[in-house]
């Protein structure tokens, strides 16, 4: 196989199958792995993948977002125990900001109903908080998206500025083990980088599905975020990977 049929093949794996490791191109191209890295670091460099820890991830353009119906049947296992987790972590008189994720609809559903101050920009996680008496709920009004059940925009963004709090429970599009986390709605991106912004503690919350996914908008760099709550089946390099980087992992 030449060379650039090489790169074609390498280039059409990661795309077909969203991430692809080193040692897997390795094989299935009969070179070093050395040779690998070599086509995957030109690949980057054109501006056609992304290196990720220990292999490529595809780019993901930016996309409309997932309607909430779609979202609420996907992974919904893992979202529910990741959710249960973080509940455990809300204290009586905690500030805390829920961002528009279906994870975090899920967490809404199993706060306790104590003494809370709970800031978001998400209509269902509103909704849900309404009835619980002792909860005490800020909408931050702005740009309706019908498909997220969200706001967002420059009102959205102002609201926020206007806050600070103890913690900040987002979800995300992509895990990247070097570059952070990312989403693919670019007006969202914006709005769960100011909930970051204005907390003590970050606490990402991920399942197995959005590890070694790049998508196209950054929400926030690891030294941003002090803890990721994800599930058994993200992979245990990944997680070391991130303890290395004093992220505070949990899987449930």
């Amino acid at each position: 196989m030449l060379v650039a049929e090489r790169v074609q093949h390498i280039l059409r794996l990661v795309n077909e199958r969203g991430s692809m490791r080193v040692t897997e191109l390795s094989q299935i191209c009969r070179v070093t792995e050395e040779t690998i890295r070599r086509d995957l670091d030109r690949l980057e460099n054109e501006g056609r993948l992304l290196r990720s820890y220990g292999g490529a991830i595809r780019l993901q353009p930016q996309t409309s977002e997932t309607s909430y119906e779609l979202r609420e049947t996907v992974h919904v296992t893992e979202k529910q125990r990741i959710s249960a987790q973080a509940a455990k972590f809300v204290e009586p008189h905690d500030r805390i900001v829920l961002d528009a994720s279906s994870t975090t609809w899920h967490l809404a559903e199993l706060l306790p109903d104590i003494p809370l101050t709970v800031i978001t920009n998400s209509l269902k996680v509103a909704l849900v908080l309404s009835e619980k008496k002792n909860i005490s709920v800020i909408s931050t009004g702005g740009i309706l998206v019908p498909n997220s059940l969200s706001f967002v925009g420059p009102l959205t963004e102002q609201a926020l500025e206007e806050y600070h709090v103890n913690k900040a429970f987002v979800s995300c599009k992509g895990v990247h083990m070097e570059r952070g986390i990312s989403e693919s709605n670019e007006m969202q991106a914006r709005v769960k980088r100011k909930m970051i912004g204005m907390a003590e503690q970050v606490f990402v919350l991920a399942d197995y599905s959005k590890f070694d996914m790049q998508a196209f908008t950054m929400i926030g760099v690891w030294n941003q975020i002090h803890h990721l709550i994800t599930d058994e089946q993200t992979p245990l390099d990944h997680v070391q990977l991130l303890q290395r980087k004093f992220i505070n992992v949990i899987q449930v």
